[in-house]
C-alpha cells in the first residue's frame, strides 16, 4: 500500500512537472502498464554480439534485442549479466527494452490519423481527442500495425523517450486505464524486485522452492503462480535467477543456459 502510494505521487509530480515545462501533450497519460496487451519480461543478458544482445527470460528460446533500439534514444549498451525488463505487445513482439529499475518515459495518446501514412510508413501525424496535431516516426515493429490504422478511426498510440510511436490499439483511454489498474494489482512497482541469483536444493512443490544462492546461504521462497510454470521443468543443482517482490515471493524466474549449452552455441558460431 505505502508503495502504490509512493508511485501515485511520483506520477502525479511527473505529471506536473511535465506540464510545467510543456513536454507533453494535452491529451496524454503515463501509464506503467503501457497498452492492453502489451506485457514485461523480465531477463538477464547472456551475450552481446553483432550489434544484439541475447536475452534469457526463461523462455524456451532466448529474445535477441538489436542495441539500436537503446542508442537511439540515449541509452547506455546492455552488458553481459544485465537484468533487464523487456516489453512486447499483444502480437509478441518487441516495444522497449530498460535496466531493472532504469527510469522510462512513455506517452500514452488518445486521437487519429488525419492522413495517410507516406510511403515506407515510417511517419504519422496525428490529431489527440484534445484536436492537437502532433507529428511522429514510427519504430519499425510498429510499422505493420499503424498500416491497419484507417484514417478518422479513433486509436491509442503509445509513445517512447525518442518522441515516436513504438505501439497502437484500437481500444480506449478507458481501456488503458483499467489496464493500469489490473497491473497495480497483480505486480509490484518496476526496479523493486530483489535479484537472487543461486542453484536449486529443493525443486518447486507445494508453491515453495529453496535455492542456495551465490553467498553460500540457504534460503526458501514462496513462488506466485504467474512465476511457477518456469521453475516445474529444473531440478537439483540447476542454476536460476530469482526476481523477488516486497512481499518476499518469488514473481519471476529467468534460467541461465546450462555450461554445455553455452559450448555447443559457442562451437555453432565458430564452426560458422
Amino acid at each position: 500500500m505505502r508503495q502504490q502510494l509512493i508511485w501515485r505521487l511520483a506520477v502525479l509530480v511527473l505529471a506536473i512537472g511535465f506540464s510545467a515545462v510543456g513536454e507533453t501533450a494535452v491529451g496524454s497519460e503515463v501509464y506503467p502498464q503501457l497498452l492492453p496487451g502489451d506485457r514485461i519480461l523480465i531477463g538477464t543478458v547472456v551475450e552481446v554480439r553483432g550489434g544484439q544482445a541475447r536475452i534469457d527470460t526463461g523462455e524456451v528460446q532466448p529474445r535477441f534485442v538489436p542495441l539500436g533500439v537503446r542508442e537511439a534514444k540515449g541509452l547506455p549498451d546492455l552488458k553481459t549479466g544485465d537484468g533487464v525488463e523487456i516489453t512486447v505487445n499483444d502480437q509478441n513482439l518487441l516495444v522497449d527494452v530498460h535496466l531493472i529499475g532504469e527510469t522510462s518515459h512513455h506517452r500514452v495518446v488518445e486521437g487519429q490519423l488525419i492522413q495517410s501514412l507516406v510511403t515506407g510508413h515510417d511517419r504519422a501525424v496525428l490529431r489527440t481527442t484534445q484536436g492537437d496535431e502532433e507529428s511522429h516516426s514510427i519504430r519499425p515493429v510498429a510499422r505493420s500495425k499503424m498500416a491497419s490504422v484507417p484514417v478518422g478511426a479513433v486509436a491509442v498510440f503509445l509513445i517512447d523517450e525518442s518522441n515516436r510511436i513504438v505501439d497502437v490499439t484500437f481500444g480506449n483511454m478507458q481501456a488503458v486505464r483499467r489496464a493500469a489498474e489490473l497491473w497495480d494489482k497483480k505486480t509490484p512497482l518496476k526496479g523493486n524486485f530483489a535479484r537472487i541469483v543461486g542453484t536449486i536444493l529443493k525443486p518447486l512443490e507445494n508453491d515453495l522452492i529453496a535455492i542456495r544462492t551465490e553467498d553460500g546461504e540457504d534460503q526458501p521462497y514462496e513462488v506466485r503462480s504467474l512465476a511457477q510454470l518456469r521453475l516445474v521443468k529444473l531440478s537439483y543443482g540447476d542454476a536460476v535467477i530469482l526476481l523477488v517482490d516486497e512481499d518476499g515471493k518469488v514473481t519471476d524466474v529467468a534460467i541461465p543456459p546450462k555450461a554445455h549449452e553455452t559450448d555447443r552455441e559457442t562451437g555453432a558460431h565458430e564452426a560458422k
